[in-house]
């Protein structure tokens, strides 16, 4: 049997990998009343006078969730919203098994943005929480946004923030290894949708302010209508101007100190590499095949290496996020996936690794820590104000 035909038959053996479980035993008539008739409608009378208590008699207080519509799934693309299914439903299974957070996987047909959002607007109120997931850039930033701003609860898109806090605690170690301040870093951010634009947000909300944004079609300026709004109003911010239209990653990488790859396959040399600045750090985390290949870029003078991939050392995974941040935000009561909020994760992951070297900047998916750091993290951050991150 081969492991697709293996992976095959342990999801149709279970139809998926999740289940619901009851909290209640329904034994005999006097249990019956109580979690179903009559003594339901007790609680239906109270929340119908006092809405906000539903979260807690149901479980809408403690159920996220977890949305996609298919638009842009792993290395796959667009596969539409069955073909996202089985992610989501991965997630919500990381989701209870890591951090005993429960999470339902809802897909979404293509619609407009604005239909979208409607659509998770009119179900949130049984959910404590929103996680979006797999959202093509731009339509993920204009229903994130909208989302945020409209809903009470916590919306997250884990392609985007939790891509950028994992990318954050690993250049904040790299930093370290390669013994530069973390703000003076000069960085190529390769690719920049959803990932990549969250990413170098919040690295220049943290003071890494030398960044230069590349995309397919080469350096991302202001005014170049190749791009979306997204991508021209942030390369506006930090001077990407019209004289670097049609730049290349070969024509700008010169003298970097970090690369940032959440693009494609093969986008990168060894040439490239060896024109950056002394001990380069190479982040190449496309998956399922990086920017470079690991052992050209150390071949190339790349001191700290990470991927998105488990066979080499520093996997930059979201893995590492979504489980603990979900339940911290839950814990605490928090409503909004701020910057601030993002760079206390990102500093709590970072400080799990007490001496970084370059084969260990993040910890290990499988550390049985990272939930319990995020999540104290977390309620830690609720209750009072934290610094960013510093030199």
């Amino acid at each position: 049997m081969t492991e697709k035909d293996d992976i095959l038959k342990l999801h149709e053996l279970h139809t998926g990998v999740l289940d619901i479980a009851s909290e209640l035993p329904v034994d005999d008539r006097k249990d019956l009343a109580k979690a179903y008739t009559p003594g339901v409608a007790i609680l239906s009378k109270l929340i119908a006078s006092h809405p906000e208590l539903k979260d807690r008699y149901t479980m809408s207080g403690k159920l996220v969730a977890l949305v996609t519509d298919g638009s842009a799934v792993l290395g796959l693309g667009n596969i539409g919203p069955a073909g996202g299914l089985p992610v989501i439903e991965g997630k919500a299974l990381l989701y209870k098994d890591l951090a005993g957070v429960n999470a339902v996987p809802i897909s979404v047909n293509q619609v407009s943005v604005d239909e979208t959002v409607r659509t998770i607007k009119n179900i949130a109120g049984s959910f404590a929480g929103i996680h979006l997931e797999d959202i093509a850039a731009p339509r993920c930033f204009e229903i994130e946004d909208q989302l945020a701003r409209e809903l009470d609860i916590p919306v997250y898109h884990d392609d985007q923030e939790g891509t950028a806090i994992v990318v954050l605690a690993g250049l904040i170690n790299a930093a370290k290894v390669t013994g530069k301040p973390l703000k003076s870093l000069k960085v190529v951010v390769n690719g920049v949708g959803a990932s990549g634009l969250a990413t170098a947000k919040l690295l220049d909300h943290v003071g890494i302010t030398n960044l230069t944004l590349v995309d397919k079609d080469g350096v991302i300026t202001k005014n170049d209508g190749r791009y979306n709004r997204y991508q021209r109003d942030f390369a506006a911010k930090l001077g990407q101007d019209d004289s670097l239209k049609n730049r290349q990653l070969s024509d700008v990488i010169r003298g970097k100190d970090a690369f940032i790859g959440l693009s494609a396959a093969n986008l990168m040399t060894a040439d490239d590499v060896s024109r950056m600045a002394a001990d380069p750090i190479i982040f190449a985390l496309a998956n399922p095949i990086p920017e470079i290949d690991p052992e050209i870029a150390s071949n190339a003078g790349a001191v700290v290496i990470a991927t998105g991939s488990s066979q080499y050392p520093n996997q930059v995974n979201n893995i590492l996020v979504f489980p603990g941040l979900f339940k911290g935000l839950l814990s605490a009561g928090i409503k909004h996936v701020g910057y601030d909020l993002q760079a206390v994760v990102s500093n709590a992951l970072a400080g799990m690794i007490a001496n970084p070297t370059a084969e260990e900047i993040v910890p290990g998916v499988f550390d049985k820590g990272v939930v319990k750091t995020v999540t104290n993290a977390l309620v830690s951050y609720a209750k009072k104000d934290h610094a960013l991150v510093t030199d």
